[in-house]
């Protein structure tokens, strides 16, 4: 039986807007498991990215539980937050907010430094690793603008790596990239998930949810569908895409 990593009960985010609600996502159970890519699709507002960052801390639910290690991170103080964002979790994110001034290996170092479990030396012998699989280590002292999406988006996925996250929250992150750079990407992330990284990432692109191992789908801040998969291989892409495309039909996307 899979671990769960983060277990959410009832959990739902409600905007005032004039003189009313607007309840973005509502009522959801779901569990997030070790060693799974889960992807979570679904239409344009149908509240995919509100309950990654509802899931991730990112931004407080209204009401609900996320349970992590036994602690609801709802309750959580931000010094509490931003202390399991740093050690727990990691996030890809579509835009992807490097440090202009930094440079590709201190961008990716510097959140390492501030995790206390490992030492300064100890970090940078990650980074180096972290950015030979990303295939950046040539560019490690460019800074972002001297690099292209993709490489920027490489090395935004070596910084979220950098603290040994359980999780990796991706939001949209090959959405501003060109299909050659999408495909990197998602080969990147796949290999991290076959090596045992989890993952839980929003899409709408079918291509990139083609990764996943398990599929959820939202109408109107629920979870209508689930869809499992065995783990993704290049050369089954095509039966792939019809059945994922076939369930994604069904669901009326």
């Amino acid at each position: 039986m899979k671990k769960e990593i983060i277990q959410a009960k009832g959990l739902s985010k409600s905007f005032a807007h004039n003189g009313g609600q607007i309840h973005v996502i509502s009522n959801v159970d779901v569990s997030v498991y070790e060693g799974d890519f889960t992807v979570i699709m679904g239409a344009s507002g149908s509240g995919k990215s509100t309950l990654l960052y509802a899931l991730s801390g990112m931004d407080r639910a209204t009401s609900g539980e996320v349970n992590l290690d036994g602690k609801d991170i709802v309750t959580m103080n931000e010094k509490e937050l931003a202390g399991l964002r740093n050690t727990k979790f990691g996030f890809i994110f579509q835009q992807i907010h490097l440090v202009s001034n930094l440079t590709i290996f201190e961008n990716i170092v510097v959140p390492g430094y501030h995790n206390r479990s490992d030492s300064r030396a100890e970090v940078e012998k990650l980074a180096e690793s972290l950015m030979e699989k990303m295939n950046i280590k040539e560019i490690k002292s460019h800074l972002p603008a001297q690099c292209s999406g993709g490489e920027q988006q490489r090395c935004a996925i070596a910084r979220a790596l950098i603290n040994k996250p359980s999780l990796v929250f991706a939001d949209e992150p090959t959405g501003a990239l060109n299909r050659r750079n999408t495909t990197e990407v998602l080969d990147l992330l796949t290999k991290c998930n076959e090596e045992g990284q989890s993952i839980l990432m929003v899409t709408h692109d079918q291509r990139a949810a083609l990764r996943a191992t398990r599929i959820l789908y939202l109408e109107d801040g629920k979870i209508v569908g689930e869809m499992t998969l065995p783990p993704y291989k290049a050369e089954d892409e095509k039966s792939r895409e019809k059945q994922v495309g076939a369930w994604l039909s069904s669901m009326e996307w």
